[in-house]
């Protein structure tokens, strides 16, 4: 009798993951990540991330590495139960009244309007001219981050880490070896709250002025070709914004925005002149790029709810991710390592 036959076990899809910052939007990061563990058909080859993006790749990508799939769903629950826990006791928080009228919106709470006027009236070497550092994300990055796992595992995820050099202008991209809790704070740096972060002698700033997050570290080390990135920073806004809060919103988005678009229209060159045959391979090759974002949501949010630490926004930020990452698992997953998904229009 000849044999049964058996399906053989279908390999899953490697895929990069290039994880944007944005305070805690990166909540939102956190429901993608979670939902795409849930999926066996996928296996992450290298993660990039910079600032809010920067923790949740490298906790996702220690997660992975201690425990696997249902490891990095773990680990980045804890992480975003812990930086609840740490900014519910921030002062820039709605009062109780401030959140039944305007909900997450902190724009036009008391708090956050001081909080505006201190940082650009003062530097951060001024109102803290002691050398004691208030920054809430040290102390949660240091109760989530495991060092020496990153740098003993030879075989856990490729991680990349970006901050920008503040005397060079240039961006430092740091590897899983070197990352440390203050590379992580390094890339979430931003210049008018906190001071500088020093590495080996040199000060960095948050990492999204010149990757938002970088990509040529995915493919420049002969990775996966598929990049999906997770966008939490709307590209296009139909209304012309005239409050002062909506103008520094959207200067906000650009600013973080601009090293990527740069990076697509360079991706998008390179691939076209593949198409032309002007190229040759494996010299140059394929990239597939893919998006998971939710720009009609994130846009409702303003500038100032990237510092709301709340539990149910977070909550909330967490279940838009997921409801993402299904609807791209749904759509795109068979174009997986085949073509290119994301519509590289709304980047040139």
């Amino acid at each position: 009798m000849p044999a049964p036959a058996v399906a053989l076990p279908v390999a899953p899809k490697r895929i990069n993951l290039a994880l944007q910052g944005g305070g805690t939007h990166g909540a939102f990061t956190w429901g993608v990540l979670e939902r795409l563990m849930e999926d066996d058909r996928l296996s992450i080859d290298g993660v990039s991330g910079t600032s809010a993006g920067a923790i949740n790749a490298a906790i996702f990508v220690q997660g992975l590495a201690e425990g696997g799939r249902a490891g990095a769903i773990a680990a980045l629950a804890k992480l975003w139960r812990d930086v609840a826990l740490r900014l519910a006791v921030s002062p820039l928080r709605n009062t109780p009244f401030e959140k039944a009228i305007w909900g997450h919106d902190l724009t036009y709470s008391f708090a956050y309007q001081t909080f505006e006027t201190l940082t650009r009236v003062f530097s951060p070497y001024q109102f803290n001219p002691f050398s004691v550092e208030f920054n809430p994300l040290r102390q949660v990055i240091a109760d989530n981050l495991d060092e020496a796992r990153l740098k003993r595992d030879p075989k856990a995820t490729r991680l990349f880490i970006s901050a920008t050099n503040v005397r060079t202008g240039k961006p430092r991209v740091f590897s899983r070896t070197e990352v440390t809790t203050d590379v992580i704070l390094a890339s979430a740096c931003l210049p008018n709250v906190f001071r500088a972060v020093e590495i080996d002698g040199e000060p960095y700033w948050d990492g999204g002025y010149l990757g938002n997050p970088a990509l040529w570290p995915l493919y420049h080390e002969r990775g996966a070709p598929d990049i999906v990135l997770v966008q939490i920073n709307a590209i296009m806004r139909a209304e012309l914004p005239t409050t002062p809060s909506d103008i520094m919103n959207r200067l906000n988005e650009i600013s973080f925005n601009a090293s990527l678009m740069s990076e697509m229209r360079a991706i998008d060159f390179v691939q076209r002149l593949l198409d032309a045959g002007r190229l040759e391979q494996p010299r140059y090759r394929r990239i597939f790029l893919h998006v998971i974002e939710d720009e009609e949501r994130m846009r409702e949010f303003k500038l100032s709810t990237k510092l709301n630490g709340d539990w149910e926004f977070l909550e909330t930020l967490r279940r838009y991710g997921r409801e993402a990452a299904e609807r791209f698992l749904e759509t795109h997953f068979a174009a997986l390592g085949r073509e290119s998904t994301l519509d590289i229009q709304r980047f040139l």
